[in-house]
């Protein structure tokens, strides 16, 4: 069984999630894979686990940090995802993955990750959930082209937090995409079951993995986003409207 990572903090504010914070493989798992792969965007969200640490570091606020590749299984999927246990992936193909147990998997990473956050919610008591993710600034397939944005919001059907946080980011100068570079009403299974389910207002950020995949990108974006997401934090505990 493979538990997360978790840090300390305040309760009653912002709790921190990072789903795809680790690119480590266990050794009795064998994915059939260049280990050159573990390093890049298919494996691991470059610089949202630094991040999310140094986030932790200047809120006080509690994370939970994943400790498992998405290529073993991806924490941020529901257990019937059909990707939940990738077979390929940006046009890289996981052979090791093909004859891979899913209740196993589901067992030692999925279950305890996703208990050990429900159980973080009932003692912190969050105001804010904010996940930290990043995206590569290019795919390898598709031929989709650059990705403009510097950061994405991704959010569902509660709007609450994502409202806000576009707008505090616009103002701060930061080119920004709602719901891009891909749509949260499709991939938000970590703040569906925890955020939305709870009524806890929630939002994922996405930053753009080349401004953060060294030291100065990562205390840069902290800078940036630490206040913005305490005063996020402090608009949702008022209940003013995110116009205001």
């Amino acid at each position: 069984m493979s538990m997360p990572l978790i840090l300390p903090g305040k309760p009653g504010g912002i709790l921190l999630i990072c789903d795809h914070a680790s690119n480590a493989v266990p050794d009795d798992i064998d994915l059939g894979i260049d280990a050159a792969l573990l390093g890049k965007h298919i494996a691991i969200d470059i610089g949202a686990a630094p991040l999310t640490e140094r986030l932790a570091a200047r809120l006080n606020a509690p994370a939970i940090l994943a400790t498992v590749s998405r290529l073993v299984i991806d924490l941020h999927r529901e257990p019937d995802h059909p990707a939940l246990i990738p077979l390929a992936s940006d046009g890289h193909a996981i052979p090791g993955n093909q004859a891979a147990d899913r209740a196993d998997r589901l067992r030692r990473f999925h279950d305890p990750y996703h208990d050990a956050l429900a159980a973080l919610i009932r003692t912190e008591r969050p105001i804010l959930l904010a996940s930290i993710h990043s995206f590569t600034p290019e795919l390898e397939s598709g031929g989709a082209g650059e990705r403009p944005w510097q950061a994405g919001i991704l959010s569902n059907q509660d709007r609450r937090a994502a409202d806000i946080a576009i707008r505090l980011l616009t103002e701060a100068g930061i080119v920004t995409g709602d719901n891009e570079p891909y749509s949260g009403r499709l991939l938000n299974a970590t703040l569906n079951r925890h955020g939305e389910a709870n009524d806890i207002p929630s939002v994922a950020i996405e930053i753009r993995n080349d401004l953060i995949s060294d030291a100065a990108g990562v205390a840069r974006w902290t800078e940036i986003l630490a206040p913005i997401l305490a005063e996020m934090s402090n608009i949702l505990a008022s209940g003013r409207p995110s116009a205001t």
